[in-house]
């Protein structure tokens, strides 16, 4: 049983309002997990799954939508910030590497921000060994299997409606301005091989 992991309000990104919805919003993920799980333990239907419509397959398919749900939530919590820093060494070692320039890097992190429907996240991707930014249109419809996110940034407009309306710009610029590159350092830190 999954319980939800606790975040205490502290970023320039968003108001406490659209902070505390959106947190809302995480744990009903993470209800139905729960929820989904149980279904699956007391009834799983295994005999009647069917590709085209099934209960197990609504079952399955709704897990996996709910659980990357929680994980990007969390990841995006833990990588809102409260001030202006810069990427840490090895974070800006990894942004050099791969995209020539923290500007070059951000320029292209913008502009997935802006196409994408659900998520933009900058990933170490293993198949090909190389860093990149990806966009989700939905929690389960975009991710790239074996990448491993380093900053995660939620483009969803319940993210941001509440304060920013329809002006993704200002959101995604004050959200970079605010990035706890601690956290992204941490993961990067993961990441013995590149």
């Amino acid at each position: 049983m999954l319980t939800p992991k606790p975040f205490a309000y502290d970023t320039t990104t968003v108001s406490q309002k659209q902070f505390n919805e959106h947190v809302k919003l995480y744990e009903g993920y993470v209800s139905k997990i729960n929820q989904i799980d149980a279904e699956l333990e007391k009834n799983p239907n295994e005999k009647e799954a069917n590709a085209t419509y099934s209960k197990y397959r609504c079952l399955k398919k709704g897990k996996s939508y709910a659980l990357n749900g929680v994980i990007l939530h969390e990841a995006y919590f833990q990588n809102l910030g409260n001030k202006k820093t810069a990427p840490l060494v090895r974070s800006a070692e990894i942004i050099n590497q791969s995209f020539d320039s923290y500007e070059n890097w951000e320029k292209d992190f913008i502009a997935c921000c802006k196409a994408a429907r659900g998520w933009c996240i900058f990933v170490y991707e293993q198949r090909t060994n190389s860093f990149c930014n990806i966009l989700l249109d939905s929690h389960d419809d975009g991710m790239v299997c074996l990448a491993y996110p380093l900053l995660v940034m939620d483009m969803y407009e319940h993210a941001y409606f509440l304060d920013y309306g329809i002006n993704k710009d200002e959101y995604i610029r004050n959200f970079l301005d605010a990035v706890d590159w601690r956290v992204v350092e941490k993961r990067a830190e993961k990441l013995n091989n590149f």
